[in-house]
């Protein structure tokens, strides 16, 4: 296919592109998923295997996706065909197809943020009756209209910030909303560690109880840190096919992977010490942030402002990784149909809402039982497949063409910036234990 002929759009600034792609790696899942996988799993020993994977194979990883755009010039699939040709192309588009999908239901929870702002806004949240709060989030969740609009809404913001460009849109706006992002969870926390009973959960968190670390709590760990820098579905290819020939890749994979860890940690200092303090289980799951959380703000001076700040904070960490999810599908339409992009935009984020984002919307609800799949509802599907098998299938054939496909031309590249021992240690996790170890992860995923 004839390759576009226009020059390639490019970060401002190192800075610019640390932050969008930190934007990626803080999205919902590193506020509200790892404190209560910590909660589950040791607390403080959960917390350090997680740093271990995170700049283990997780920068690895990080790393080989930004590489392979650099590289290339190019977003995944074209830049596969680039750089090997045969049927790598296909893996490629499976990765697009997996962000593609991704969008369908994450503007879904975008939307739900959008919703619970207004809450905090008019205070109906604002309560400790545990059963209120589960039916509001019912009568939330399955208000056809409403979650319909909020979607919409949601992926407008998004589709609008991604038309407007690499440098006019995507770096302007997360050189905003990450330091916000970190202003108002360091705000949250100066109100949950002053709590009575809160250090009791600090003292969890950092306190290491190696008697509920397993082997399963390793994987669980490795694809946590792996997953939330957003490997294996093409995402920092399409970031890294942007960035400029000089730019230092390893140096910028630590700055990201450091971003996201210290984004961790302020989430579970935001959250387990609040939760200790009230006690709650630690371990409250998904229902932490939606039901849990208002309950504890409640109980807190000026909770009502606090539970502002808090869906804030989640909605801005929801749009800056929904960027990112975008911006793959669209470089794809312009990397291999020369489409402009502001075309290519609006036929992503309309087709996606259309085909995907009203399914994954009417999952809730009245029209919960509409459409089931395996005994899954559309939302569930898309997360099951996105997440379970191709962003797993994607990281290790990404792994498997940096070590085994193309090493020569990475290995000049990171002779730049390695010694060769570095050199060499970074070959064995890239081409042998990543494979193996993201295998590992979705195969337990699958099973369990």
């Amino acid at each position: 296919m004839t390759q576009a002929v226009t020059k390639r759009a490019h970060w401002g600034s190192k800075i610019g592109f640390i932050l969008a792609a930190a934007g990626s790696a803080v999205g919902l899942g590193a506020i509200w998923k790892f404190p209560y996988v910590a909660g589950k799993s040791g607390g403080g020993a959960f917390l350090l295997v997680y740093l271990a994977c995170l700049f283990t194979v997780g920068v690895v990883m990080l790393i080989a996706e930004m590489l392979i755009g650099r590289l290339a010039k190019r977003s995944i699939t074209t830049a596969y065909r680039e750089l090997a040709g045969k049927w790598w192309p296909w893996a490629g588009r499976m990765s697009v197809l997996c962000v593609f999908l991704i969008l369908g239901f994450y503007c879904v929870v975008g939307g739900w943020t959008l919703e619970y702002i207004v809450a905090s806004i008019d205070g109906s949240i604002i309560t400790t009756d545990k059963a209120v709060l589960a039916k509001q989030f019912a009568a939330f969740s399955g208000d056809v209209t409403t979650v319909l609009i909020a979607t919409a809404v949601f992926l407008m913001l998004t589709a609008g910030i991604v038309i407007a460009g690499v440098q006019s849109g995507i770096e302007r706006i997360c050189k905003i909303l990450m330091p916000t992002l970190f202003i108002l969870m360091l705000l949250l926390i100066s109100q949950s560690l002053f709590l009575p009973g809160a250090m009791q959960g600090v003292s969890y968190f950092f306190t290491p109880d190696w008697s509920k670390v397993t082997i399963t709590t390793v994987l669980d760990a490795l694809g946590l840190a792996v997953f939330s820098l957003s490997v294996g579905a093409g995402l920092m290819v399409a970031y890294g096919s942007y960035l400029e020939s000089g730019t230092k890749v390893v140096s910028a994979g630590m700055w990201i992977a450091s971003l996201a860890a210290f984004a961790s940690v302020l989430a579970g200092l935001m959250i387990l010490p609040a939760v200790f303090a009230f006690g709650v289980n630690p371990a409250a799951g998904p229902s932490l942030t939606f039901i849990t959380m208002p309950m504890l703000f409640a109980q807190m001076p000026f909770g009502q402002v606090l539970a502002l700040v808090f869906f804030a904070l989640l909605f801005f960490a929801a749009l800056t990784s929904s960027i990112s999810i975008l911006e793959p599908v669209v470089a794809f339409l312009i990397d291999e149909y020369q489409l402009p992009r502001r075309r290519a935009t609006l036929i992503a984020a309309s087709t996606n809402y259309v085909l995907l984002g009203i399914p994954a919307a009417l999952s809730f609800g009245e029209f919960s039982g509409a459409i089931s799949l395996w005994g899954k509802t559309p939302f569930d599907v898309m997360d099951y497949l996105a997440s379970n098998i191709l962003m797993p299938i994607g990281g290790m054939l990404c792994a498997i063409f940096v070590g085994w496909v193309i090493w020569h031309n990475v290995q000049v590249r990171l002779e730049q910036e390695l010694s060769t021992i570095a050199i060499k240690t970074y070959w064995l996790i890239a081409a042998i234990a990543s494979p193996i170890l993201i295998g590992a992860v979705a195969l337990l995923t699958i099973l369990g």
